[in-house]
């Protein structure tokens, strides 16, 4: 199955294209995440309501954070768009499969050796 005529399966387009889904449905996740790994253990307060000061390092975050925050509403839209690309990202990958084997086996019916 990985290979036809001696041409392995192109894997790398498939896993890159993987990562790039996951990373774009999940990006807002991360970004509120990371919002919380920064205020929390300095103090500060984040929510949507407004901007609030918060100094980290002697630099004001806070508009940053808050900007941040916000792109957490974000996943509303790209985490079902990420399932639709990894469904259809999944189906590519199947009929590709199943086209290479059906290659190979109607190349070897045609040409036994």
């Amino acid at each position: 199955m990985s290979t036809v005529r001696g041409r392995p399966f192109p894997w790398l387009p498939y896993a890159i294209t993987l990562v790039l889904i996951i990373l774009f449905a999940v990006f807002p996740i991360l970004s509120v995440w990371i919002v919380y790994l920064i205020a929390d253990p300095n103090g500060c307060r984040v929510d949507e309501a407004g901007v609030y000061p918060c100094i980290v390092n002697g630099t004001d975050i806070g508009g940053l954070l808050a900007f941040m925050g916000v792109l957490g509403w974000l996943m509303l839209a790209t985490v079902p768009m990420g399932g639709t690309a990894l469904l259809f990202w999944g189906i590519a990958l199947l009929s590709h499969i199943i086209y290479r084997r059906y290659k190979a086996d109607r190349d070897r019916m045609r040409d036994p050796q």
